[in-house]
């Protein structure tokens, strides 16, 4: 996919929110829903999470959470977009700053895996590739041609 805008971008995030509703009636969920994003900085990662946010239903401002690791934002029925409520919590962490796996672990990491009610967004998922579940949906962003041309690839 190319975006050659901010809001192609994000815009891409909710045709994959969208899909990933889809899929998660189709079948039984056992551990948290996983979307890795790889790409350089300023490949667009953030963007993405924020229309993948946006179309979740959180209101607050979306930031890369590089110098605390993880934030987690409630979705709320009520307010969401999201046509039955499959998910009660999104995480949005970035592996930036990790240079082990054993730290994400020593945030919990592994307990929050396990609840199929959890949407877990991860920036630099290559910094702890080595306890990620295999099952997780990968997006390699790259720069495109002009500045604000960005590739997805899924």
């Amino acid at each position: 996919m190319i975006s050659k805008s901010k809001t192609q971008t994000q815009k891409l995030a909710v045709g994959l929110v969208n899909k990933i509703l889809k899929a998660r009636h189709l079948q039984q969920v056992r551990g948290a829903t996983i979307v890795a994003l790889r790409g350089e900085l300023g490949a667009g990662k953030t963007t993405f999470v924020q229309g993948f946010m946006k179309a979740l239903g959180v209101k607050n401002r979306i930031t890369s959470p590089t110098f605390v690791i993880c934030r987690k934002y409630k979705l709320k029925s009520q307010k969401s977009k999201v046509k039955s409520q499959m998910f009660f919590n999104v995480y949005h962490l970035d592996l930036y700053r990790i240079n082990k796996p054993k730290e994400l672990l020593d945030l919990g990491f592994k307990k929050i895996l396990k609840d199929p009610r959890v949407i877990v967004l991860i920036e630099w998922p290559e910094r702890a590739k080595k306890i990620l579940p295999k099952n997780m949906i990968l997006l390699n962003f790259k720069h495109g041609k002009n500045e604000k041309e960005r590739i997805i690839e899924m």
